[in-house]
């Protein structure tokens, strides 16, 4: 069976499920996060080249008017930033994939009964409120409408683009929460603002269609990674229930079986695919200064399981640190059943304004200024500078496509 064929029997299975009955109780430019390095400056967020209920103008602030959902071509609405035939039924209608609005907590320790050090979770951590959402529940949901460290957050998964991505949800003043449109443009979610009901794009936080078109989100860093290395950097982290999402879903099942595959073939995807890599080859996507750039995963991986390559981007220096141990949540049955395909973190390679420089030694990433050893998530374990953090730059861990539709005329570093 073709790779198309699989992804599309997978895609059905899932909206299947989606719509089902569930058991629940009702039946751009983004700041760099910053670690006691100082500031670091700031990079670019991408830049493109049952029904749910309406609640257009719920909001004060925000316009009243046509909903996105039911047309594109709607009069008061401003021109379409994008091909609006290029925006596809994925299946489910609105909200059939269903986000996740009271998003309920465990401890790590009693997270750490279902999940596999290996799992891969999306991890976001704001003024010390660090949270971890696991890829076994995203999958099934793909936006979590939480807040995080005082902040409203929407924290959204797209499994066919392979992408988590976290922003904030005030939108000119007021905070609004986000829902699945149940459309695809270019093989990724489309989100749409329960406010206004404009139609967004996952990967570069910007309204596309409706009545707030134009408008982008703010991006926040929320990397992929291996649910070990949060356990050990964030102890006293808080972990999304899965027993408490109100609905009811086969968590820890993949239902996109094969999907990660780099001889495949993106789900419904209608652009002119950038042939200078496989379309489905994993990247890690850095964006500075208006500038960007695709790392090849091959380009930064290592044998010895750990590895910080060093790079610049934007005029900006900077060191990714990959560490083996993640599972890939798209290619086995069950999500922790899939390849290795390690953690990454881009961070500043400086500390209190001085310039470090890092290397791999009896396989611990350590800086060679003070001998500090490293973790993944760019946290100082021992040495001079224990406790310490590295700026961290945001990233995506994705695919070529996404990427390189997303970001024309990207720079593809392949080692």
């Amino acid at each position: 069976m073709g790779i198309r064929w699989a992804v599309a029997i997978a895609a059905l299975a899932l909206v299947a499920v989606a719509c089902g009955s569930d058991g629940s109780s009702d039946s751009t430019e983004a700041a760099v996060t910053t670690g006691s390095g100082g500031e670091t400056g700031t990079t670019d967020a991408p830049d493109p080249t049952e029904a749910a209920t309406s609640t257009a103008g719920a909001a004060t602030g925000l316009p009243d008017g046509p909903s996105a959902l039911d047309e594109f071509g709607h009069p008061d609405f401003p021109e379409p930033l994008v091909d609006t035939g290029r925006i596809f039924p994925g299946g489910p209608p609105p909200d059939g994939i269903p986000p996740i609005d009271d998003p309920q907590f465990l401890g790590v320790e009693e997270a750490d009964a279902y999940l596999s050090d290996d799992e891969p979770v999306v991890v976001l951590e704001i003024d010390g409120d660090a949270r971890a959402y696991p890829a076994q529940i995203l999958i099934w949901h793909e936006i979590v409408n939480d807040t995080v460290g005082g902040i409203p957050v929407s924290i959204t998964y797209c499994p066919l683009c392979n992408s988590a991505v976290t922003y904030g949800r005030t939108v000119r003043g007021e905070v609004t929460t986000f829902g699945t449109s149940g459309m695809l443009f270019n093989s990724a979610l489309v989100m749409y603002d329960r406010a206004t009901e404009s139609l967004w794009t996952h990967f570069d936080g910007r309204a596309v269609v409706g009545l707030l078109t134009g408008e982008v989100l703010e991006p926040i860093g929320s990397p992929l990674l291996a649910w070990a290395d949060f356990k050990a950097s964030y102890p006293e982290g808080r972990v999304l229930d899965r027993d408490n999402t109100g609905h009811s879903r086969d968590y820890g099942r993949n239902p996109y079986v094969g999907y990660d595959n780099p001889d495949g073939v993106p789900f419904l995807f209608r652009g002119d695919a950038d042939d200078r890599a496989r379309a489905l080859q994993r990247v890690v996507g850095v964006a500075v200064g208006g500038e960007s750039a695709a790392f090849a995963l091959e380009a930064i991986v290592s044998e010895a399981e750990v590895a910080a390559t060093t790079g610049s981007v934007g005029g900006r220096d900077l060191v990714i640190f990959w560490k083996a141990g993640q599972s890939s949540a798209l290619e086995d049955g069950s999500i922790s059943g899939g390849r290795d395909v390690g953690s990454v973190g881009v961070f500043i390679p400086e500390f209190d304004g001085e310039a470090l420089t890092f290397v791999v030694t009896d396989g611990e990433i350590t800086d060679e200024q003070t001998g500090s050893t490293w973790s993944v998530t760019g946290i100082a374990g021992e040495g001079p500078l224990a406790g310490e953090s590295l700026g961290r730059v945001p990233h995506l861990d994705t695919f070529w496509f996404a990427w390189s539709t997303y970001r024309p005329g990207t720079t593809l570093i392949e080692g």
